[in-house]
């Protein structure tokens, strides 16, 4: 790998005048090829190795030794300090929080224990993590972070990369707006995170990362090919820089994409080549996602001997996470499974568990999806008492879980239907596909009830 732009930059500034000529004449003399692989052997500290893989050295290797020494200790040096502020990030957050959100701004600005880099990428790092269960919370997390930027010594602190930073929190922000359906304050967000990264190192990392979030605004806006785009060019980023982690993530993202425009088995292929590049220990909650997602999707393709066989792999991943989230998932699609392989009974006490877990968490979707499920296993078996009780259930549980108007409206035709005991095979599929696209396009408009 070569070194990037930010690399470089930084090695140069660490060196005097004498050691820049030293660097000048290594970067013009092949001779010197040679004579550096055998000074790698000699001076093994970790700048005079990565030296060795770019460049030649050329004469008295003697001569060259304490300049190298100089610059291993500038940069060593440089990293102390940053695990020194990283190691006391964590207690300096913990307390920032506690104050309230008016007081943490005024605490920020008047107190310069707070003025590090460890803190401002630590509130940038809390503010992805907390988006997911508090959306507003990591989008003032990420506000918090911008705000410390503004008193960061710029002498101790590169520009440039207090930028790049800059914009992941913009990025950041953007993403807590989208998961709390605020489209417009995303749309700005970003627009902000693009122009820090312009004004940043041009690190490849940083744009990869933002093109990432950017896909899952443009998958919630229902914009898919702007998000397969942006999400091609963040995976061979990702890879370009041997960050195969996140090029494995990215490619989970794009397959639940095909999910989301009602495709799910055009995202299989991704998912097995995600399996490639994502790393167990570094993130298992993902691996077990994209393990679960597969099975899921092998399912809804009708193989569902494959689709057993990755649920049987993935069941010691499933035994680490017992939050009701995943197991809840874990039985509908093992549900869906084993409803494929002509096991009926046990199909419906998998999907009867997975729906009183959804209700209990107050998931409407995921409820009315499993329900549908059951639906559509009581109308292949002409179980037709079974489909009015459960038809009659759905629609006051359901209210009472805020599902949208239109697909209350579904649920509701379903409901008479099945109370005319004319509640088809085909009307159970056509609610239950109705509500798989509604769930990500509330918009759409149920067509059930005009034929």
């Amino acid at each position: 790998m070569h070194p990037s732009s930010f690399v470089l930059e930084e090695f140069l500034l660490s060196l005097s005048n004498e050691s820049l000529s030293v660097v000048d004449h290594l970067i013009q003399c092949p001779a010197c090829q040679e004579q550096v692989r055998a000074l790698r052997h000699r001076h093994p500290g970790p700048v005079a190795e990565k030296l060795a893989e770019v460049l030649g050295w050329p004469g008295d290797p003697d001569r060259y030794s304490e300049p190298i020494r100089k610059s291993e200790d500038v940069a060593e040096g440089y990293l102390a300090l940053l695990k020194e502020e990283r190691a006391a990030a964590p207690g300096l957050y913990v307390e920032l929080v506690k104050h309230p959100p008016e007081q943490r701004e005024l605490l920020l600005k008047n107190s310069p224990r707070f003025h590090t880099w460890g803190v401002f990428e630590l509130l940038v790092e809390r503010s992805l993590e907390t988006t997911p269960r508090d959306s507003t919370y990591g989008e003032d997390l990420g506000l918090l972070a911008l705000r410390l930027s503004e008193s960061l010594d710029t002498s101790r602190y590169k520009t440039r990369l207090i930028e790049d930073l800059r914009a992941r929190a913009w990025a950041h922000v953007g993403n807590a707006c989208r998961v709390r359906s605020d489209l417009q304050g995303a749309e700005e967000a970003f627009i902000a995170a693009y122009r820090h990264l312009r004004a940043g190192t041009k690190d490849p990392l940083e744009r990869a990362i933002l093109l990432d979030l950017e896909a899952s605004l443009r998958r919630d806006q229902r914009r898919f090919d702007a998000a397969f785009r942006l999400l091609r060019r963040a995976v061979k980023i990702f890879r370009q820089i041997d960050q195969q982690h996140r090029a494995g993530r990215s490619l989970v993202k794009m397959s639940t994409i095909h999910h989301y425009a009602g495709s799910p088995e055009k995202g299989i292929p991704m998912l097995y080549e995600a399996l490639g590049l994502i790393d167990p220990e570094q993130e298992p909650r993902l691996l077990l996602c994209a393990k679960h997602n597969l099975a899921d999707y092998l399912s809804s393709a009708g193989s569902f001997l494959e689709a057993q066989k990755i649920y049987r792999e993935t069941r010691p991943l499933y035994r680490s996470f017992s939050d009701a989230w995943t197991q809840n998932r874990r039985k509908w699609v093992k549900g869906k499974i084993v409803r494929g392989l002509g096991q009926a009974d046990q199909a419906e006490s998998l999907f009867l568990a997975a729906r009183d877990g959804f209700i209990a968490e107050g998931i409407p979707y995921d409820t009315a999806l499993v329900s549908l499920e059951l639906a559509t296993l009581y109308a292949e078996q002409g179980r037709t008492a079974d489909l009015k009780w459960l038809a009659g259930e759905m629609v006051p549980i359901f209210s009472s879980l805020n599902i949208h108007r239109e697909a209350l409206a579904a649920l509701a035709y379903l409901k008479q239907a099945a109370e005319a005991e004319r509640a088809s095979l085909e009307l159970v599929r056509s609610v239950a596909e109705y509500l798989r696209r509604a769930q990500h396009d509330p918009a759409l408009r149920f067509e059930g009830a005009g034929g």
